[in-house]
């Protein structure tokens, strides 16, 4: 354990600091990085080190990382931020780095770059003179140039789960010499708590290792100012509570799922899991009805990651509501399974040869494509023919319902129904 520390002998060091680790394999919570098979150990091992981007939610150890490589690739380690930083500061760093056999220039929160900036890495990255690593919480795609991105490669740090935080509070234990004062379920609570920021984590840790008695999760919650967990994931509780959370907007009651929603942010419900849920929901009981709904779900998944709480969850919230008012059809979730049975029951048969490519001169003697109609040569760019195996009925999987955008559908499929019939019986 005395190598997983930094040797400072600040005894009002934060805990985050004292249990920063300093090499790879005492990096918690992203073995598909720095355990023994990792990207990251592997590019060490290598001696191959690229300029990275380092892409994560806030305490998963971007800055961590960024430390240990620079040590352990010999080279001096430059800490910047993109809030304070401009190209004068860069250029600073580039001199600095002249006369040095390796600088690597850390950038926190580098997607507040602008352009100009993120082009001003681009020589020095190129010519060697420095190893780039950015932290960023945005995706790279959005945030940073293709020019800048070319000469990086990202990778991508997870949230800690909770076997990971157990592992950081086991060393907190070991590091103060005492068992942390929690029940079970407090203990639970408190990883909850911090929502996967190991950070975070730690620093909750810090307020409550003082207790002189074990707190329970109500005492917790109330000592950190927050709720505790009510619920453990693996407890009726929560399953119920996710239920009526469905059930409500599923029943089109935007006011029920606001409040179940809101119960489950306060009892330690990752806002992430809740957002998948509604991008889930508008796949299965909303689908085409409105086909807006998902795009709604997905950009509220999309800014929480960027925003994280609380300004995020108002981006989830938006979305709740508006999934809830929707029209509701779940016609595409039954003809997905519908469609599944149909396959496994009929997976030995061919599809019709009119609807298969001719490559080859054998394929066409075949039959091969032989009749197949180009649905734009026809009127309404519709041909009538049939897609099914010749030896099979055709099957109506998909069937509309007459609310929202489906209606519209339903009628499309009613005209080219007619359509079909019309030209079959004047063939």
């Amino acid at each position: 354990m005395a190598d997983l520390l930094s040797n400072l002998p600040n005894p009002n060091m934060p805990l985050a600091e004292k249990l920063r680790p300093v090499r790879l394999s005492d990096v918690v919570g992203q073995d598909h990085l720095a355990g023994p098979q990792g990207i990251l150990a592997r590019l060490l091992e290598a001696k191959k080190m690229p300029s990275l981007i380092l892409w994560g939610p806030p305490g998963t150890g971007k800055t961590t990382l960024a430390r240990i490589i620079a040590a352990e690739t010999g080279q001096e380690f430059v800490q910047l931020s993109a809030v304070f930083s401009g190209v004068a500061e860069l250029r600073k760093v580039f001199d600095q780095a002249q006369g040095r056999p390796g600088t690597v220039v850390f950038i926190d929160e580098i997607h507040r770059f602008n352009k100009g900036q993120q082009d001003a890495l681009l020589g020095p990255i190129e010519s060697g003179l420095i190893k780039l690593i950015g932290a960023t919480t945005e995706n790279p795609s959005f945030a940073l140039n293709s020019a800048l991105l070319s000469r990086a490669r990202v990778l991508t740090l997870n949230l800690l789960e909770e076997a990971a935080a157990e592992v950081l509070l086991k060393r907190v234990e070991e590091v103060e010499g005492k068992v942390l004062p929690l029940t079970p379920q407090a203990r639970t609570a408190l990883i909850q708590m911090a929502a996967g920021d190991g950070r975070n984590l730690l620093n909750l840790t810090e307020t409550i290792i003082e207790s002189d008695h074990d707190l329970t999760a109500v005492e917790l919650g109330e000592q950190l100012q927050r709720r505790a967990a009510l619920y453990d994931k693996d407890q009726d509780f929560h399953y119920n509570l996710i239920s009526a959370f469905i059930k409500s907007m599923r029943g089109s009651d935007p006011d029920a799922a606001l409040y179940w929603f809101q119960r489950m942010l306060q009892a330690g419900e990752p806002p992430l899991y809740l957002a998948r849920r509604l991008v889930r929901f508008a796949s299965e009981d909303i689908g085409l009805a409105d086909p807006q709904a998902l795009m709604h779900a997905l950009a509220a998944h999309q800014a929480y990651e960027r925003l994280g709480s609380p300004e995020g969850e108002l981006a989830i919230a938006n979305a709740v509501v508006y999934c809830a008012t929707a029209p509701k059809s779940n016609a595409v979730y039954m003809a997905f399974k519908s469609s599944a049975k149909l396959a496994q029951a009929t997976s030995e048969k061919s599809p019709p040869k009119h609807i298969l490519n001719a490559p080859t001169k054998f394929m066409e003697q075949e039959g091969y494509g032989k009749g197949y109609l180009y649905d734009h040569e026809h009127e309404d760019a519709y041909s009538g023919q049939k897609f099914f195996p010749d030896d099979m009925t055709e099957a109506n999987l998909y069937q509309p319902v007459e609310r929202g955008f489906e209606r519209e559908i339903h009628k499309r499929l009613e005209y080219w129904h007619k359509l079909r019939l019309k030209r079959r019986q004047s063939e």
